[in-house]
């Protein structure tokens, strides 16, 4: 079986009290994300350990190395995988061809602190990045069922059974 190496980079400014610079965070994190996949192609899939109640995000991480994924649970509901077109998506993520200009997570801190507000909830700090082989998953095109345009942020295993050999790797941002 695959080892799953988990990286970990400190940004004590990335809070999320106030509107936090995500350009400048994101760099800091894209620059380490460089450090390991420059030149290949990944979805990133970012989220919080807050939004899994009752675990830590190193028994999370535990678990995301385990199966590859953070569904695991079949009774847990995912936000936003209802689809007009009632697809089945395994997980949302943005894909990357890793060059040294490519920004990538300044396109995840922006949303989760300004939309989560709109809808009566707290801005979310991330703290997980499951980062993906882009060869070992699938885009699923779908439209929201209170939205028209086409999404291309979901994705399917493309061996279901095999989740674990799709991730490259875990990050932790303290």
């Amino acid at each position: 079986m695959p080892r799953i190496p988990v990286y970990q980079i400190t940004v004590p400014e990335y809070q999320v009290r106030s509107k936090p610079d995500w350009e400048a965070i994101g760099d800091k994190i894209d620059r380490k994300l460089k450090r390991y996949f420059l030149g290949r192609s990944i979805a990133l899939r970012c989220l919080s350990s807050k939004d899994h109640r009752g675990k830590t995000l190193n028994e999370l991480v535990r678990i995301i190395k385990r199966i590859g994924t953070d569904r695991y649970s079949p009774r847990r509901q995912g936000d936003r995988y209802a689809n007009n077109e009632k697809k089945l998506i395994d997980f949302f993520a943005l894909d990357f061809r890793v060059g040294l200009r490519t920004k990538m997570m300044a396109l995840f801190i922006e949303p989760f602190f300004t939309w989560p507000p709109k809808f009566g909830r707290s801005p979310i700090r991330l703290d997980l990045v499951l980062i993906y082989d882009r060869k070992q998953v699938k885009q699923v095109l779908h439209t929201y069922p209170d939205r028209s345009e086409r999404k291309r942020d979901g994705f399917i295993f493309r061996e279901p059974q095999h989740r674990r050999r799709a991730l490259l790797g875990v990050m932790k941002i303290l």
